[in-house]
């Protein structure tokens, strides 16, 4: 094979085909002792949509410079789908073109015919157009045909019973919702999750200092009462492990003094746990239940001081 060029053909009647071949083919003939080229269906019977090859052999002298066609032809009732060819061979003097197109047809026709030329270029402005004989192929339908001359149709139903379809759960719809809420969620996470959680924060802290003050307080109005020392631990324990979950330390294992050194020497913690040491560990219940009571407020106070510096951070 030598050169595939865009090639239009036209249409044209059997009868006239079968001239212009013989007249185009005699003049190769003469000047050349060359038969025509060849072109055939590689089946008989074809079904519609069906694969189908058509190929196109040509013979000719060394020296000549001939084109196929290529995928603009005209293919007539075909469609072409694509095309493959052999590398020219040329043995005893006769050279060998042949190229095979893939096609396919949706036609009816009961035969259907194709038609491809080569063409031979002899010169700048000398284009010999050489055509095959016709190739036939026979369709093969698959559909019963109605008698001819009108007759019996098949009877149409007119109406049919309309079944209830339980409806389909739309995955890709909801998965699409879900994945574009989650993103929407994240992104409002991102702008505005940390302000919350600081809020949140807050608000447990305020829960959190209320409930205290309310358990101290009852614990000052129990000693009044029972003037026992058990009171007055539980009320220093109340308070350590408040400020502990307040400052997030570790206070309720520190003595008395580590306690004065953690708070800098606080006047109000110092003075306050010495009286309730007195109380707690000298079993000395002589003490005047108002003195307790000024301790109990000391440590109160130097709670809500401490709430105010680092419980609205």
């Amino acid at each position: 094979m030598r050169y595939f060029a865009a090639l239009m053909l036209f249409p044209m009647r059997l009868s006239f085909s079968c001239l212009l071949y013989l007249l185009l083919a005699w003049p190769a003939l003469g000047a050349y002792g060359q038969a025509p080229p060849t072109g055939r269906f590689s089946r008989a019977v074809v079904e519609v949509g069906q694969p189908l090859d058509y190929e196109l052999r040509y013979r000719h002298a060394p020296g000549e410079e001939v084109v196929f066609p290529d995928s603009l032809a005209d293919f007539g009732t075909f469609e072409y789908a694509g095309r493959s060819w052999r590398p020219t061979r040329t043995r005893q003097g006769i050279s060998l073109d042949v190229a095979v197109y893939h096609l396919r047809t949706f036609s009816l026709d009961s035969v259907q015919r194709l038609q491809l030329p080569v063409l031979v270029l002899r010169g700048p402005r000398d284009t010999l157009r050489v055509q095959p004989a016709p190739a036939t192929v026979r369709l093969h339908r698959t559909a019963p045909v109605a008698a001819a001359g009108g007759g019996q149709l098949l009877a149409l139903r007119s109406a049919y019973e309309v079944l209830p379809v339980a409806p389909a759960f739309n995955y890709p719809f909801w998965q699409a919702g879900l994945a574009a809420g989650l993103v929407l969620a994240g992104g409002v996470w991102a702008a505005a999750g940390r302000r919350w959680q600081q809020r949140y924060a807050r608000y447990k802290r305020r829960k959190n200092h209320v409930y205290f003050l309310a358990q101290l307080t009852r614990y000052s109005e129990r000693f009044a009462l029972s003037r026992s020392a058990a009171v007055v631990e539980r009320a220093v324990v109340l308070w350590k492990n408040y400020l502990s979950n307040l400052e997030n330390s570790n206070l309720a294992s520190l003595t008395t003094s580590e306690l004065v050194a953690y708070f800098h020497n606080d006047d109000d913690v110092r003075r306050a746990l010495r009286t309730t040491d007195r109380i707690v560990y000298g079993n000395l219940l002589t003490e005047d239940a108002q003195e307790v009571e000024v301790a109990l407020q000391r440590l109160r106070s130097f709670a809500e001081r401490q709430f105010e510096l680092l419980g609205t951070t």
